[in-house]
């Protein structure tokens, strides 16, 4: 357990008001007695980007290669996240989840699939021929599925109101419209820059999300692995449609590319959402095509991990494109596993923005990636399942936490 030397109350503080942030803080405010900490989130309401901007599942771990920390903090997060939100009344509804092959080659990697949930623990997976699919979803085609009935949804937004109410009721404190200006060690701490003030606490801990890249250099980390904003963009079933969806519905995704494709996703709302798919964002926080940062460009053109991602997936890059600009290609990828749906069906809904960390030699970062030192720890890649694992990341930081020397000693 991390604790302070002396008789002085703990501090920490924590960059970052989305959910694995406040989840840290919460954290750290259950586990260290007497901890103070402090919370700064640059916008003016916590959870705005994108913890507020997902599909809102919490996943089983069927994708994640066993072993890596994605499959351990998966498997643990979602144990840990159905208890918090039972023991907080907060909705969380095991509705399940169909992944449809659409092929043969699909068959082959849905059996990977398989063999990966089974070995991470996952429970009551079942195989689904292509009758038993029908019986599940009457409007749903394909000539092989895997059900997961543990995989459900959640309202995250609702989920970081109750980590912030939590943080505060411990005494912490929660500063929004507090951009972080500046990072620097001091004796025995670290010295946050952050909205018009400055604070001094024993240890840091940066999530950043969106802005991680830039906020670990502002703490003394290295400029990589640097964050590529890809945009995600849904439509929303009209009302008349929604009944005709009872699971979450995901294809196959391509092993080469880490985005699980466009899928059906109800929302413990009532609504069903169609997507994300994966665009490049023009602007780091760029939810709309007509969003575009000058300095944004200029650096993804200087950036060699940029450069090489293009060269490496291009043709899944214009894939992407030409169903963001044309809404008839995005129905039509839905339409390869639920062949019913028309335009007359949907209407747009809200976008999200993922950051996804890159490797300069144009590698997408697939797993958990943390750095930093001498009293700051950063989490410099957070990709899906991130809300799903957002208790286990967690303590997993406070666990990094104890091994990490203070600033200054």
């Amino acid at each position: 357990m991390v604790t302070s030397e002396g008789s002085r109350a703990p501090t920490f503080g924590v960059v970052g008001g989305g959910i694995v942030g406040l989840a840290v803080a919460a954290r750290l405010a259950a586990d260290v007695p007497g901890a103070v900490v402090t919370v700064w989130e640059k916008e003016r309401e916590i959870g705005q980007h994108q913890t507020g901007h997902n599909s809102g599942v919490a996943h089983s771990g069927l994708y994640y290669a066993p072993g890596s920390l994605k499959a351990q903090l998966c498997r643990a997060g979602v144990t840990e996240l159905k208890e918090y939100c039972t023991s907080r009344s907060l909705a969380y509804d095991e509705i399940g989840k169909i992944v449809v092959a659409r092929d043969e080659l699909e068959v082959t990697r849905l059996q990977e699939l398989h063999r990966r949930g089974t070995e991470n623990g996952v429970p009551g997976l079942e195989w689904l021929s292509a009758q038993e699919i029908r019986q599940r979803e009457p409007g749903v085609r394909g000539v092989a599925g895997l059900f997961s009935p543990t995989t459900a949804i959640v309202d995250y937004a609702e989920v970081v109101q109750s980590l912030a109410r939590d943080v505060v009721r411990s005494g912490g404190r929660v500063h929004t419209s507090s951009m972080v200006r500046g990072i620097s060690r001091v004796a025995g701490g670290v010295r946050v820059d952050a909205g018009p003030k400055s604070a001094e606490v024993e240890r840091l801990v940066v999530c950043a999300g969106l802005q991680s890249d830039t906020v670990a250099q502002l703490a003394g980390d290295s400029a990589d692995p640097q964050i590529i904003a890809f945009r995600g963009e849904y439509l929303r079933l009209r009302p008349h449609a929604r009944e005709r969806v009872r699971h979450l519905i995901y294809p196959v995704p391509d092993p080469s590319y880490p985005f699980l494709g466009v899928h059906v996703t109800p929302r413990v709302c009532g609504e069903v959402d169609l997507g994300p798919n994966a665009v490049l964002a023009l602007a780091r926080e760029g939810y709309a095509r007509s969003q575009v940062s000058p300095s944004e460009l200029t650096r993804l053109a200087s950036s060699p991990g940029m450069r090489h991602l293009a060269r490496a997936h291009w043709r899944a890059g214009l894939r992407e494109l030409r169903g963001s600009v044309w809404r008839r290609a995005f129905l039509d990828e839905v339409r390869t596993y639920l062949p019913w749906i028309e335009n007359r069906d949907v209407m747009a809904a809200p976008a999200g923005v993922r950051a996804q960390a890159v490797d300069p030699d144009g590698t997408l970062v697939d797993d958990f990636r943390f750095g930093g030192g001498d009293g700051v720890l950063t989490v410099r890649n957070a990709p899906s399942p991130a809300a799903t694992s957002s208790l286990a990341i967690a303590r997993h930081v406070v666990t990094r936490l104890n091994d990490l020397k203070p600033s200054g000693r």
